[in-house]
């Protein structure tokens, strides 16, 4: 074991023993990532939503949500890394165990930092060669995607009462773009908008995110008395909004999804 130095997307600076042998993650997609690397027995802990591998989710200890972190469960773990994510996790929280622990933090807004994270975890975790094939992989699919019609007009929901839709900055944004669509709010982040505001901007595809809210079928009828000359479908919020090794699987979905459409 050797003492190195590595720097996370925030620009900060961590010193960790490498290669960690005992690794924390506290967010879903990098999670993911991490055992398709094949960090089988180095990840020791999980959060409740890290739900991919099956199998792994059921072996590994959980330390709570992404937002809701048990401090002492991470504690009795005695990591030597933590991988987090500035939005998915609580700065709070985050500084806490920043002073105990070695935190590597991700900050993913596009398709080309998500890439960047994955060789850089790559790194961090002696996998680099796999990490590096994974990036490569997933921009070789994405490289085409992009239909040469132009972009429909999209609104992205993934919160009821109130109604939030994923806005501008967003990595949901950059996926939409992939998707051959263009988002019609101009706001950032994750605004409230109700639908009165909603018609006005005229849409012409509706996603429904499966998460962070579980929409239904039944959300999409609802809507539809809204916006009858709309496309309105569920949309998987994975290969939306996850970040990770999952983006293997996107680009196909993405194309899948685009060809489904149609008008009343």
């Amino acid at each position: 074991m050797q003492n190195k130095t590595f720097t996370d997307q925030l620009g900060r600076t961590i010193h960790i023993n490498y290669p960690p042998q005992r690794i924390i993650s506290l967010v879903p997609s990098q999670t993911e990532l991490l055992f398709d690397l094949g960090l089988d027995e180095e990840v020791v802990g999980i959060t409740k939503f890290c739900i991919h591998p099956k199998e792994q989710f059921k072996k590994k200890v959980k330390i709570g949500g992404t937002k809701t972190l048990s401090i002492d469960k991470i504690r009795a773990l005695n990591p030597d890394l933590i991988i987090a994510n500035k939005e998915e996790n609580q700065q709070e929280q985050i500084e806490v165990l920043a002073q105990e622990f070695p935190v590597w933090i991700s900050d993913i807004n596009t398709l080309t930092e998500a890439l960047k994270m994955i060789k850089q975890v790559g790194e961090l975790v002696a996998i680099k060669t796999k990490a590096i094939q994974i990036a490569d992989t997933i921009k070789a699919n994405f490289d085409n995607l992009i239909p040469s019609s132009k972009p429909l007009k999209a609104a992205y929901f993934i919160w009821k009462e109130p109604f939030m839709l994923a806005g501008k900055h967003t990595f949901i944004d950059d996926m939409l773009t992939y998707c051959g669509f263009e988002n019609v709010l101009s706001e950032s982040r994750y605004p409230e908008i109700d639908i009165e505001t909603l018609q006005q901007l005229q849409p012409q595809v509706i996603l429904l995110s499966t998460e962070p809210y579980p929409f239904k079928q039944q959300h999409v009828e609802a809507l539809k008395q809204h916006f009858p000359k709309a496309f309105i479908a569920l949309a998987d919020g994975e290969m939306f909004s996850w970040y990770g090794s999952r983006l293997l699987l996107s680009a196909n979905y993405f194309k899948a999804l685009h060809k489904s459409i149609s008008f009343i």
